[in-house]
């Protein structure tokens, strides 16, 4: 029996918005790597495993990652949300690796082995307008890319209107500039028209509202595309509105990915069982890492829906990494999100997997094959960034409410 001896964590990138768990094991040098990846309340995350999940798990058999999985989600009884998720995550997935170091074998061999040769991947084109738009998506089709996303600057581009052309109330809130709903329905379908017309439609694209939509108007857009014919239309509607998706579906076939915001088995569950979606994209650490992304996986089979893990942005290569292991070998796998990292930052984890040309390949060394070097981990925090408190865009509307993300 290989007994875990520790858990620490580890904290990188220039923010400090990487956290990752490292689960030590009384075998000479066998240790594994996990993501506990939550990109704003970062401090949290680290006192969650150090000082709560850390105490439990001295002592324990590092093989039994099932039961580890199901006791440390209710070991404060309340469960679920994405603290306590990432932080089990990163136990989760260090203990896989663990698994596939003994067993001399790569993590997605353990899942049941390849069901593809790489994980097909799509990439992110963005620009402030439709001609750089269109000059970013034609540099990545040349590049062979055949999914790309195509977004109209930051999340919400296209709707938002500068606050002093906007009709707001006197006296209100200072803001840089408002969001609109219909002008970025109208935007947006305007986009793909422009889009459509200059590309044809042998490239598949796709597009992410982030969740800016009022229900009536996400519907509305969803229906206005379809003769543009998406490879998915992301995040549509945010967690609280996902019972919307039944009036989209009733309505148009425009293919839905949601996810990003998952953090409860409730969120997904009704949108595969009911087939209200195409594609999911929880992120995988948090939904509490590999041992429950895989469930995820399997019953996403059994109605026809398709992963494509949320692990762009600002996740990182272990996060990455386990996500394309499961990719690897489920056969519900849709398509992965691309990631691009610094140099510095891919020298800091060696192992990690190569992306070439629209395809991710792993390096197919035991485990999950990739493995941080702490020195340079550490070299890549700037301690003034990491003091500084993190929090999502805080767009607001004309009368000076919340657009919920």
């Amino acid at each position: 029996m290989t007994k875990i001896t520790g858990v620490k964590t580890i904290q990188t990138r220039a923010g400090g918005n990487w956290v990752f768990v490292k689960v030590l094991t009384d075998q000479p040098g066998l240790y594994g790597i996990g993501s506990a990846h939550e990109h704003n309340p970062t401090g949290s995350v680290i006192a969650m495993v150090e000082q709560w999940i850390a105490p439990r798990l001295i002592g324990r058999d590092a093989s039994q990652i099932e039961d580890i999985w199901q006791s440390t989600f209710t070991s404060g009884y309340w469960r679920t949300g994405p603290i306590h998720n990432v932080a089990l995550a990163g136990v989760d997935i260090a203990l896989w690796d663990i698994k596939g170091k003994e067993a001399g074998m790569p993590v997605y061999q353990l899942l049941g082995g390849k069901c593809r040769d790489a994980v097909p991947c799509y990439a992110h084109a963005v620009g402030l307008d439709l001609p750089s738009l269109e000059e970013d998506i034609r540099r990545y089709m040349e590049e062979g890319w055949t999914v790309i996303r195509a977004q109209l600057g930051e999340y919400g581009g296209g709707g938002f209107i500068p606050a002093d052309q906007a009709l707001r109330p006197s006296g209100g809130r200072e803001v840089r500039q408002v969001f609109d709903d219909e002008l970025y329905v109208d935007t947006i379908v305007a986009m793909f028209d422009y889009m459509r017309s200059k590309l044809g439609m042998r490239v598949k694209l796709t597009h992410d509202v982030h969740e800016h939509l009022k229900p009536t108007n996400a519907v509305m857009l969803a229906k206005l595309l379809e003769p543009h014919r998406l490879f998915f239309l992301e995040d549509a509607l945010p967690p609280e509105q996902i019972a919307w998706y039944r009036q989209i579906r009733q309505q148009c076939t425009t293919p839905q990915a949601i996810g990003e915001l998952f953090v409860n088995v409730q969120e997904w569950l009704p949108l595969i069982s009911e087939r209200l979606i195409d594609y999911i994209r929880c992120r995988v650490s948090k939904v509490g890492g590999i041992t429950p992304a895989q469930k995820i996986a399997h019953l996403a089979e059994h109605f026809g829906v398709q992963t494509a893990w949320q692990e762009g942005g600002n996740t990182d290569p272990v996060n990455l990494t386990a996500a394309m292991h499961l990719d690897l070998a489920s056969y519900s796998f849709g398509i992965q999100e691309e990631n691009w990292f610094s140099e510095a930052e891919l020298e800091a984890f060696p192992g990690h997997p190569r992306l070439e040309r629209g395809y991710l390949y792993p390096s197919d060394g035991p485990g999950l094959g990739i493995d941080v070097d702490e020195e340079k981990a550490a070299r890549l925090l700037d301690p003034e960034r990491v003091r500084r408190p993190r929090h999502v865009a805080e767009d607001r509307r004309a009368d000076g409410s919340v657009v919920r993300p």
